[in-house]
């Protein structure tokens, strides 16, 4: 997968408090661990890498828009070469469906030198050639934004754990900045689109989708696009047939200072 790299000055606003206890990463490699967690599955881009995406509903995926466009002409990725891997898991899934859709958010423009001023609209929806429509396959719900300290959780493929998801039952909202959130989750090139989690009345809800991750006076962290900011705007466009994918001209700029972002 090809990676985009921007050297930007954060805003001297966005002070990070230190985080509560998070925990660390589980590989969900047997049927008991990845029971209830069917719906997040690797999104297959033809010939350009993977992604990651989750159901929420029966026929739409919810992912990041970059994953939509190749990483090196800034084009859009035909449709039909996206494949969604519901809880791929040791070279198996557990539903194997195609894209006859996909629909970034209109005001997502993929290139241009400030990576960071994308984020906010980084999300994308996908409708799939045929539902899925299986007992052990739940879409999710999903939820507003949740707030600063608040507790979260991710599931993600990566490029060093693209054979099976892993889980992060517990990571913080450290902040919001200019309409993104600001994680302490754990995340890595092939996260792009993981679904992050709150937990409210025994329901697990999707919260966010996970656009890059980045790191801050030193520290890791991710940048999330929260999902009740655009969601209801993608699901009538995507039924009114979708509008195109813009793309932009992809720049690859080198520099120093401030935080360094890079788009999983």
């Amino acid at each position: 997968m090809r990676l985009l790299r921007v050297f930007m000055l954060l805003a001297p606003s966005l002070a990070l408090p230190v985080a509560a206890q998070d925990v660390g990463l589980k590989s969900l490699q047997t049927g008991d661990d990845s029971r209830g967690w069917e719906a997040v599955g690797r999104l297959n881009l033809g010939d350009q890498g993977f992604c990651t995406g989750a159901l929420i509903a029966d026929d739409l995926v919810l992912t990041a828009a970059h994953c939509l466009f190749d990483k090196t002409s800034g084009a859009r990725i035909d449709p039909a070469t996206i494949q969604f891997l519901a809880g791929w898991r040791n070279g198996r899934a557990a539903a194997y469906r195609g894209v006859k859709k996909a629909l970034a958010h209109p005001e997502y423009v993929y290139g241009g030198q400030e990576s960071i001023d994308r984020v906010p609209f980084d999300m994308a929806l996908l409708q799939l050639d045929q539902p899925i429509r299986l007992p052990s396959i739940k879409p999710f719900a999903t939820d507003n934004r949740p707030g600063n300290g608040d507790e979260v959780g991710v599931v993600s493929y990566a490029q060093d754990r693209s054979e099976a998801p892993s889980l992060q039952q517990v990571c913080h909202v450290l902040g919001r900045q200019s309409d993104m959130l600001v994680l302490s989750c754990d995340v890595d090139f092939g996260s792009s689109g993981a679904p992050v989690f709150s937990m409210r009345d025994g329901v697990t809800r999707i919260v966010s989708v996970v656009s890059a991750k980045a790191e801050v006076e030193g520290r890791k962290v991710a940048l999330g696009t929260p999902v009740a900011d655009h969601l209801a705007l993608l699901r009538v466009k995507i039924a009114e047939g979708g509008s195109p994918l813009r793309p932009g001209n992809v720049r690859v700029l080198s520099g120093g200072g401030g935080g360094k972002f890079v788009t999983p």
